[in-house]
Parts: C-alpha cells; sequence; structure tokens
C-alpha cells in the first residue's frame, strides 16, 4: 500500500483520487475533506467522525489501497464538545432525506453531523473547498432536505433550524426572515 504524500492539499488530493476505484458521486467530496485536513486545514477529527471502523470502511470503500498518515487525534480546536449530543439528531435529520443511492450516505451524514460541532462555516469546517461543495453534497445525498434550503441559509443554520422546527420550538420572533435582525448573519455569502 501506498502511503500519501505530506504537505500540500493538492497533492493529497491527488493520490487519493488518482486510483480511486469507487463510481460513488461522494468520492471527490471525501477526497477534498482528507486532503485538507491532511494538509492542516479545516476541523475535523483523523476519522472525520466517523470513528475507527466506519473510516477504514470508508476509506476502503472510496479509496481502496490508499493510506494516510495519521492526523489530528484529539477533539479539534473550535469543537463545541456540548454539540454532541444534538450530533446523532443532525444524523437520523439526514437520513430521513436520504436519496438511498450507496453507503456513504450515513458516513456522509455523520461527518456532516460532526463537522457542526465545530465554530467555523460548516464547509470550511469541514474541509470542503468552498460552500458549493457542501451545497453539491447535500443536495446529492439528501435532495428534499437540501430543497428546503431553497432560500440559500447558511447550511449549519439551516441544519439546526430544521432541528428546532422538527421539535416545534420556533425561537425566532420576527414573521419573516427578512424582517429578522440577524438576516445578514443567516444569508450572508461564506467567503
Amino acid at each position: 500500500m501506498a502511503t500519501a504524500p505530506t504537505g500540500d492539499r493538492q497533492s493529497i488530493y491527488d493520490y487519493l483520487v488518482g486510483t480511486a476505484r469507487c463510481d460513488d458521486e461522494n468520492t471527490d467530496a471525501l477526497a477534498r475533506m482528507l486532503a485538507t485536513h491532511h494538509s492542516g486545514g479545516g476541523a475535523m477529527p483523523a476519522d472525520l467522525g466517523l470513528g475507527d471502523e466506519q473510516y477504514a470502511q470508508m476509506m476502503e470503500h472510496h479509496f481502496p489501497g490508499r493510506q494516510l498518515p495519521p492526523g489530528r487525534t484529539a477533539i479539534p480546536d473550535g469543537w463545541d464538545v456540548r454539540l454532541a449530543e444534538e450530533r446523532q439528531e443532525l444524523v437520523k435529520l439526514m437520513m430521513i432525506h436520504r436519496v438511498g443511492n450507496g453507503v456513504s450516505e450515513k458516513w456522509i451524514s455523520t461527518i456532516v453531523a460532526s463537522g457542526c460541532m465545530a465554530s467555523d462555516h460548516l464547509w470550511h469546517d469541514l474541509g470542503l473547498w468552498s460552500r458549493g461543495d457542501l451545497s453539491a453534497l447535500m443536495t446529492r445525498n439528501f435532495p428534499a432536505l437540501a430543497a428546503k434550503n431553497n432560500r440559500d441559509m447558511r447550511w449549519k443554520k439551516f441544519l439546526y433550524k430544521q432541528l428546532c422546527e422538527q421539535e416545534g420550538i420556533y425561537m425566532c420572533r420576527a414573521p419573516s426572515c427578512e424582517q429578522c435582525v440577524d438576516y445578514s448573519v443567516c444569508f450572508s455569502p461564506e467567503e
């Protein structure tokens, strides 16, 4: 088994996708996350929040024969461990809306929910290369859920808003988002 190059994100990404034998559409997004993580970016643990067994299965499915050097294993800086109890609720929310096309949907839901524990923009914490990468990932895996984000709300805020609505909790007093004082926080561009 070849070991990944160390250093820049692009080299690690090329190493992963260069021999990927999986036609799963999530391979590219996972390669981006892993390349970012292993080049020092993002805010995810080495196993992307999957745990050792699920991580090994994901790697074998998407990148057979590829190994990455150990990444950071501790809870990453910026993670709010108080959000851990909501992590499984986020996974359930996404799995309810999954498209049902493959095994990686479960991994993606766990990774995205784990990314919600960090404090920056979700796409950035996950190690994706743009907000568009995250939107494509959500649309591909959870199209019914993504369709509900028809006003392009930031994904982390949107997912938590969905959890609140599912529980019947409506904290915002504004009659519509446009009238809310936090409108620019929820809907402004993520760069």
